[in-house]
């Protein structure tokens, strides 16, 4: 566990200016720990990530043995699940923005998604799970971007690659755990979903206690700003550099293959037992948070731009090889499974961390939804098109044209936006 402390007083540090990649200059001072802030912004992420991971982990034998649903109506839960957060960022962010109240946002989304939990056993019905499914997402997307402004708020410009990485961790970390939980609960009281349910509220609820208790609040809007309405703010972000930041970013995410088929193209690819399908997004996970401090460290050195080009070339290096699976095996899928948690490491956080200072404040949690939004829309789409490429081609096919056209598509997005780039 990082310990915080409070960052020294340094002037000459205060004022340094970063390079227009987003990394300090050459010879800068020592850095200061992670601050308490983005600690706690992490445990909350942690346990609150444990929770929704263990509702998601037993959700589709909940639904399958226990109210009996079809496999049509589990993956229509199942696009619920991955759709609803982007219709809610922009409203969050802008609310934020607009009260100056990151925290009261953030929170309240955290507390919405942790009564979703508590109102599962209370409800026997698939379109009643759907709609609590869908506000467990909605609290998720009101939440998002009020909790990277706080922790860009926190971190002094430098060090965002840091404290990102830091938090996203966590975060991951929250995620392995989550499923563990949920599979020792099973154990010890068999078919008590009910139970599951219980705790995961419980670890929901304590993320909520932690935000109220040891996240203080983000900095107050200028009196000039509150009066700023939701085009007032959308204006504030069309500056050319945001514009090509966003752009470049959803384009990438539009070559972006969706996780599950993903994990399903490597199991059939590299000839992995298909029992042990559900053990590899944990693979990914180990390798997500081990790197993501270390990577969020040498963004802020070298550049994070750079850095979330290269996770995408990680991806690149990902899908090539289960294009070709020039071996197969375990050994094959530890390559490919540390390739795409390099791959996350390196543009999760990062991303936020390089986009956060192009903002302009008065709009700066909106930007970030804006920016989380328009990547997860075009992650969805690419998604569908892999899907589309897999069903008329096969997997091989898929990876394959996916692979050589991302390439290109990195190329394009380095063109489109480079920093420091005359505006």
């Amino acid at each position: 566990m990082y310990l915080s402390q409070a960052r020294a007083t340094d002037p000459s540090r205060d004022a340094a200016a970063t390079t227009p990649g987003g990394s300090p200059p050459p010879g800068g001072t020592a850095r200061a720990r992670v601050p308490a802030a983005v600690v706690a912004l992490g445990l909350v992420s942690l346990v609150t990530d444990a929770s929704a991971e263990m509702v998601t982990a037993i959700l589709p034998m909940y639904l399958m043995y226990g109210l009996g649903v079809g496999y049509l109506q589990l993956g229509a839960l199942d696009g619920l699940h991955t759709g609803a957060t982007a219709l809610f960022r922009i409203g969050g962010g802008y609310a934020a923005d607009r009260f100056g109240r990151s925290k009261a946002v953030a929170t309240s989304g955290y507390a919405l998604s942790a009564l979703t939990k508590l109102l599962f056993p209370a409800v026997g019905s698939a379109p009643a799970v759907g709609a609590l499914v869908a506000a467990d997402r909605i609290g998720k997307g009101i939440r998002t971007a009020p909790r990277d402004a706080l922790i860009t708020a926190a971190v002094p410009e430098e060090d965002l690659g840091r404290a990102f990485g830091v938090h996203r961790a966590m975060d991951t970390c929250g995620a392995l755990l989550g499923p563990l939980i949920a599979f020792a609960v099973l154990l010890a009281v068999p078919g008590g979903y009910d139970t599951a349910f219980l705790v995961s509220f419980c670890l929901a609820a304590a993320g909520v206690v932690v935000i109220v208790a040891f996240v203080r609040r983000g900095p107050a809007p200028a009196p000039r700003e509150r009066g700023l309405g939701l085009r007032g703010r959308l204006a504030c972000l069309r500056t050319p550099a945001l514009r090509r930041c966003t752009l470049a970013a959803a384009l990438l995410g539009l070559l972006t293959v969706g996780d599950m088929s993903f994990y399903v193209g490597l199991q059939h690819r590299l000839d992995v037992p298909a029992q042990a399908l559900p053990l590899l997004p944990i693979g990914t996970a180990l390798v997500f948070m081990t790197a993501a401090v270390p990577v969020g460290v040498l963004a802020d050195r070298i550049g994070r731009w750079p850095l979330f080009l290269g996770g995408h070339l990680s991806a690149l290096a990902a899908y090539v090889f289960l294009w070709l699976a020039p071996f197969t095996g375990w050994a094959a899928t530890a390559v490919v499974l540390c390739l795409y948690g390099l791959f996350y490491a390196a543009t999760d956080g990062v991303l936020m961390a390089y986009v956060a200072p192009l903002i302009p404040p008065a709009a700066r949690t909106t930007g970030l939804a804006v920016v989380q939004t328009a990547q997860s829309l075009a992650r969805a789409a690419g998604a569908l098109a892999f899907g589309a490429a897999a069903a008329f081609g096969g997997l091989g096919t898929a990876f394959g044209l996916f692979g050589c056209t991302f390439l290109a598509v990195v190329a394009a997005a380095a063109l489109i936006h480079r920093p420091g780039k005359a505006s």
